[in-house]
């Protein structure tokens, strides 16, 4: 699976990077036919303690999988959204193993 990664407006470092695509090339053990991964990384400017955006896109067949998390830390926000995408990819599996059954 390929995993895309764009950070806004600052430019990441290469531990944070080494981390998402492990964390991200883990959710393919939940479902066979990820095609592609695309990791958005933002700050805002604001006086919020939780001013970093991580947004993770999955893109599997028929459909994509999102999930956008408000969080203090990077490591965080892909962290609690790539558990968010395994729930997600784990039902999709399952409606299109039912699908298939009929």
């Amino acid at each position: 699976m390929k995993v895309f990664i764009q950070s806004v407006n600052f430019n990441a470092d290469s531990s944070l990077l080494k981390y998402i695509e492990d964390k991200v090339q883990g959710l393919a053990k939940f479902h066979d036919k990820i095609i592609d991964a695309e990791v958005f990384l933002k700050v805002q400017n604001t006086s919020d303690k939780e001013n970093k955006i991580s947004e993770i896109k999955i893109n599997i067949p028929g459909s994509e999988l999102i999930v956008k998390k408000e969080t203090k830390s990077f490591e965080e926000g892909i962290s609690i959204g790539v558990d968010s995408l395994k729930r997600q990819l784990k039902k999709s599996k399952e409606k299109l193993r039912g699908s298939l059954s009929i």
